[in-house]
């Protein structure tokens, strides 16, 4: 990946300083921010106002809030310690209800701290940095290896439309639908990427557009409600989108408008292809109706993105972050180990036993 958005980590960890860095992604595209985050609230409100967002980032930064969240405890008996763990694990998972490499994340580095329970706490202390490292390293060539899967399925000269942001920002590098974009443009593939703006919170035209933009892939920004008349045009060969759970039965989560634009893909026979780290499937939900649904402020809907108000004082807003793309409307999920179609009951849980 030649693009200088290789270069930018937007979270990383400052262990001297015992602080996470994260790129402030709301900033985005008119600022380049790097926050210092110190406190266990600092990270919970990053992650909560999106600050630092994408499933894999917020995994990421998860596992070093984590960490940090415990270094500076003076416990020195493991129940103690590990009940002070239990509570900054508990606090950084209230932050955002629907994104399950958050819950990963967490569990993956409690895990670590039972599997050390017999070791000081000096010494867990250091394993539980080591497991961070480790989750957003793995994360890294996960993202590579959803590109290159994802890559097989695209070819050179295509339309692609995406949704949200689901590229090098929103992980430890690469991205997940944006990762086959990237090592196209390495390929000379010549890709055209036609980005919904993503409403209410604009992540598509501030996050993935800028990024695109300057890694210098061929970019078009759209209004949402575009996506019908580009497929009916014939500009799109392919939809790329990212997802924050999937289900056991193939049902996906992901930024709210999602779910249209696959109906509208079924309609015009575009293929939609979900780009999923395993870490995001969750075996454990039947479906997407089991899927919670974060709601957010109605002023991001009515105020946040505007000079002024752009709806009536006190009018009612309805703002669920993500919706739920039903399995029948899914051409592929995209994952690190291979990639699955329907039944998906079946294929998921092959790939997820390899």
């Amino acid at each position: 990946m030649t693009t200088p958005l290789a270069a930018i980590q937007s979270v990383r960890l400052d262990d001297e300083n015992s602080t996470l860095i994260i790129l402030d992604q709301t900033l985005l595209p008119n600022e380049k921010v790097f926050l210092h985050l110190s406190t266990m609230e600092d990270v919970w409100e990053a992650i909560y106002h999106l600050k630092v967002r994408g499933a894999p980032a917020i995994g990421i930064a998860a596992a070093y809030g984590a960490y940090l969240g415990v270094k500076a405890s003076k416990e020195e008996d493991f129940d103690a310690f590990a009940a002070e763990f239990e509570k900054v694990k508990a606090y950084l998972a209230s932050a955002r209800p629907t994104a399950v490499n958050l819950f990963w994340a967490l569990n993956r580095m409690e895990e670590r701290l039972r599997k050390e329970a017999q070791k000081s706490v000096k010494d867990i202390k250091q394993a539980l940095k080591d497991e961070a490292e480790r989750i957003r390293e793995e994360d890294e060539q996960v993202c590579l290896s959803i590109g290159e899967h994802a890559l097989s399925l695209l070819e050179p000269g295509w339309g692609l439309l995406t949704h949200c942001n689901a590229g090098t920002i929103a992980t430890a590098k690469y991205g997940t639908a944006l990762a086959p974009i990237y090592l196209g443009e390495e390929k000379g593939y010549d890709f055209k990427v036609y980005a919904d703006e993503t409403r209410p919170l604009l992540q598509g035209a501030r996050l993935t557009a800028w990024e695109l933009q300057e890694a210098g892939v061929d970019v078009t920004l759209i209004c949402d409600n575009m996506a019908s008349i580009v497929m009916k045009e014939g500009k799109v060969q392919a939809v790329l989108v990212g997802c924050d759970r999937v289900a056991a039965n193939g049902d996906t989560a992901n930024k709210i408008g999602t779910s249209g634009v696959a109906i509208l893909a079924k309609h015009y026979g575009v293929p939609f292809y979900v780009c999923a780290p395993l870490s995001t499937v969750d075996l454990t939900c039947p479906s997407g109706d089991d899927i919670p649904i974060e709601l957010r402020k109605e002023e991001e809907i009515t105020a946040a993105w505007y000079e002024k108000p752009m709806a009536p004082e006190n009018v009612k807003a309805y703002n669920p972050a993500f919706d739920v793309t039903d399995h029948e409307l899914i051409t592929a999920i995209i994952t690190e180990k291979g990639i699955a179609y329907a039944p998906f009951e079946k294929s998921l849980a092959e790939l997820m036993n390899k």
